[in-house]
């Protein structure tokens, strides 16, 4: 969910407690007055805009109860881990997250620099509508595989991210163990790859890298919405983006070619500075996961929004599950067989 999302009516203040949260914070003065706008966009939040007399900022607090069909609970607490890895990344690189201004754990909720659409537009927005550029690709893998290596065997990262319960709710299960009960001939697969996942612990991990997170920002990507982080396999960081740029080629395909070289451009960038292990076992397990993922936007809990042609549907789930029954050994492969099939007759075709 965006500072910069789009907009429905504004309202006056939600409630006295975040009204109360804001004058506590010396963030508005008693009885001055704000408006406060829900920003639309996040299934996870409730996510504000308020203006204020001369500044805007915004108020964003967790939902019990994600805004989705199925039924998907999960800890409120992630408001103080997101608020949490936001400090993390600011203190290596400051102009990759908002100015952050206040934080209130016991209430969940956290007040945040307001980023105007103007000059911070969404990644996501940008790529459907045709607006693919390959560097900003490259800052995304760039930055992602810094903030990886920044804290990579830190062991204070990792006992303050233990966070498994909230990444099992938040992922392992909605996206991985859900996929696999939708499809029982692959769930001895997918529990494998989850319970891998869920077993490896390496590097401070976002949880959340999809492009509707990352603004493009005048000195290059923003990342939002680190609701999810974790101490874990940050090759679920790479694996959940790269399945954005391979979804979207559908969607887009005037620019197949350049999402497919957005997608092999942002994992080498990543790989140049994933200095902890091996590269070989890091995208071994990315290449295994990539699929995995891709099929859960589909299949999963939290399926994307904008496929809602049958034929992509079936597209994905056929490539998906021939990757998962025979895995590739690279990200690359994966590439390789995604834009092999894109190119394939069909019977049916896809969709332009």
């Amino acid at each position: 969910m965006s500072p910069t999302s789009a907009q429905v009516s504004p309202d006056p203040v939600p409630d006295t407690a975040l009204a109360d949260f804001l004058i506590g914070h010396k963030l508005a003065g008693p009885g001055e007055a704000g408006r406060w706008t829900p920003l639309a966009g996040g299934v996870s939040s409730d996510l504000w805009r308020v203006d204020l007399p001369g500044r805007s900022l915004c108020v964003k607090r967790a939902l019990a109860k994600l805004r989705v069909a199925a039924d998907w609970q999960a800890p409120v607490s992630r408001n103080a881990y997101e608020w949490a890895w936001m400090r993390f990344a600011s203190r290596h690189r400051p102009d990759i997250v908002p100015e952050l201004l206040a934080h209130d754990a016991d209430a969940g909720l956290f007040a945040m620099a307001y980023l105007p659409p103007e000059r911070y537009p969404m990644w996501k927005a940008q790529l459907l509508r045709g607006e693919v550029r390959v560097a900003t690709a490259a800052a995304v893998g760039e930055l992602l595989g810094t903030l990886h290596a920044a804290s990579a065997g830190d062991a204070a990262l990792a006992a303050e991210f233990a966070t498994d319960d909230n990444f099992h709710a938040l992922r392992i299960e909605p996206y991985l163990l859900a996929t696999a009960a939708a499809h029982p001939g692959l769930g001895d697969i997918l529990q494998g790859i989850a319970e891998r996942t869920a077993t490896t612990h390496l590097a401070l991990v976002h949880g959340d890298v999809s492009p509707k997170n990352i603004l493009v920002g005048p000195s290059g990507p923003v990342l939002l919405d680190a609701e999810c982080a974790w101490y874990g396999d940050p090759a679920f960081d790479l694996a959940f983006c790269v399945n954005h740029l391979l979804l979207k080629s559908l969607v887009v395909p005037g620019r197949r070619t350049e999402l497919l070289r957005s997608a092999r451009v942002l994992a080498e960038a990543y790989f140049r500075c994933a200095n902890w292990e091996p590269r070989a076992a890091l995208e071994a397990r990315a290449a295994s996961l990539l699929p995995a993922l891709l099929l859960a936007r589909v299949d999963g809990k939290s399926p994307v929004e904008y496929l809602t042609d049958d034929r992509h549907r079936l597209f994905v789930r056929t490539v998906a599950s021939a990757l998962l029954r025979a895995p590739a050994p690279t990200v690359a492969n994966v590439l390789d067989a995604w834009g092999t099939a894109l190119e394939a007759p069909t019977e049916s075709g896809l969709p332009d």
